[in-house]
């Protein structure tokens, strides 16, 4: 039996099996009538093991081991170290928040502080933009490069990214988020300890000594021109890393389907623990290994070093990992974004009472189709991570922006607040496409800080009201929002 043969064979049965145990975890769980409570956040029946699995494997996809470790060196991990800070501000400061409001979206939240309906869709929408246009593509795509460079294969990577969208559209589609969650969790036992060993192997080709590597390579102080200057820490990095693990829905939706604010919090804590202790070492160390073995080959360099290093009879293993990787990080992206228009845009605008599984298969075919026929673009980047996180400041701080006037003030108009964030995702785009005088996680800030001050200047010339500050950060009573007009 050929090499290849006992790869398929292996990359086949542990597939199936992962699809074969969720099946099983699901199909005892009775249906709840409340549709959007079962589908979007599985009847809130996710424990904690399950809310720290899919969380985990949500977000560590080929992105995350594909572009950070293309960048070749040390710095990069900051990314993941700044990751817990923001997971403990989900647990502690907006988990409250969204349990006490009884959320099925983060943006629902929006409607009940401010008091307005079409906040919460306009938000929404541009949640939708970015899993539409930034994160469905990169990920197909961050998925198809592993796949062709660990095993070299001679298929172009648009098949291939078809393949992955079909099979991980269909987890989303006919099992929501519960299916979603137990296959994430199963997937990222398997993707963790193969991670792990990849470790292993690549400081074992090198004797485990790491002298020969430049120490511009090694460092954590990044300089000026380092994809993570060490002065970025100090500003925007904190607010990047709060407004995706805290209201990003794809993160937040597993947090928010627990049977309780105290399962959901040991979730996020645990999923903390292991992006602090494990995560951290997996997106950097085979990176810089490939620096000395391979030179500055960019974001080819894990798929390469995986190829070369990996026994043959687990490179099938390690291809189901990777693969559950770009399954499951794309179905939960599916199912978010299936939540976001289903609750926020249908049915507060056309069908208040819709088919939610049928509605949300229908969404999700349409976005699949937009998400391959981006593919190509991500294609062109020099480094997949560094591309998304630069194109997303579009959108995430004029978002954040949004939650932090809402929560933290009353009497602001909802219309100032949409204001403002438009002004800054109008900000930024000059930012990145005409004048870029700082590192992109400064603009970052920037743009945030703009878009709240033209939030509270507008709600104050404009529309004549005077914003108070809220001392209480799960304050929700309807006469802290503004009423309608």
């Amino acid at each position: 039996m050929s090499g290849q043969t006992i790869q398929l064979i292996v990359f086949i049965a542990i597939t199936a099996l992962i699809g074969l145990i969720t099946y099983i975890k699901c199909a005892g769980h009775k249906r709840s009538t409340d549709s959007n409570k079962e589908y979007f956040l599985a009847n809130g029946g996710l424990s904690w093991i399950f809310i720290a699995g899919s969380i985990t494997l949500t977000n560590l996809s080929t992105d995350q081991l594909i572009g950070m470790n293309g960048n070749q060196m040390a710095v990069i991990v900051w990314w993941e170290l700044a990751a817990v800070v923001g997971l403990a501000i989900l647990a502690k400061v907006f988990l409250p928040v969204y349990y006490k409001n009884n959320c099925t979206t983060t943006t629902e939240l929006l409607e009940k502080r401010y008091n307005d309906k079409h906040i919460r869709a306009v938000i929404a929408g541009l949640f939708l933009f970015g899993n539409i246009f930034i994160f469905l593509p990169a990920i197909l795509y961050g998925g198809s490069l592993f796949m062709q460079s660990m095993f070299k294969l001679d298929i172009p990577i648009f098949p291939m990214a078809v393949a992955f969208a079909l099979v991980g559209s269909a987890y989303a589609i006919f099992g929501g988020l519960r299916a979603v969650a137990v296959s994430d969790t199963f997937s990222g036992i398997l993707l963790l300890s193969m991670g792990l060993l990849i470790v292993y192997l690549s400081a074992a080709a090198i004797d485990f000594d790491f002298s020969a590597i430049p120490p511009e390579r090694l460092t954590l102080i990044g300089g000026d021109d380092s994809p993570v200057p060490w002065h970025t820490l100090l500003t925007g990095m904190i607010f990047i890393q709060t407004f995706y693990w805290s209201t990003n829905q794809t993160i937040t939706q597993r947090a928010m389907a627990a049977p309780n604010l105290k399962e959901a919090q040991k979730g996020v804590y645990v999923a903390g623990m292991i992006r602090l202790l494990i995560v951290p070492i997996i997106v950097v160390i085979p990176g810089i290994v490939s620096y000395q073995l391979y030179g500055d080959i960019g974001d080819v360099a894990y798929g390469r070093i995986v190829g070369d290093l990996l026994p043959t009879w687990l490179s099938g293993a390690f291809a189901a990992a990777i693969a559950a990787a770009v399954l499951t990080t794309f179905n939960s992206i599916l199912n978010s974004s299936a939540a976001l228009y289903v609750c926020d845009i249908h049915e507060r605008y056309i069908n208040p009472k819709p088919k939610v599984a049928k509605l949300s298969a229908i969404f999700s075919f349409i976005l699949v189709a937009i998400s391959l026929s981006l593919v190509p673009v991500f294609a062109k980047a020099d480094s997949i991570i560094n591309l998304v996180q630069e194109l997303y400041g579009l959108l995430s701080m004029p978002i954040l922006s949004t939650f932090i006037v809402g929560l933290l003030f009353r009497n602001v108009d909802a219309k100032a607040a949409m204001i403002g964030a438009l002004a800054g995702t109008l900000l930024y785009a000059f930012f990145v496409f005409v004048w870029q005088p700082l590192h992109y996680i400064h603009l970052m800030c920037i743009t945030l800080f703009f878009c709240i001050t033209v939030a509270m200047v507008i709600n104050r010339l404009v529309f004549g009201n005077k914003a108070e500050l809220i001392f209480s950060q799960d304050k929700s009573e309807p006469e802290a929002a503004v009423e309608n007009s």
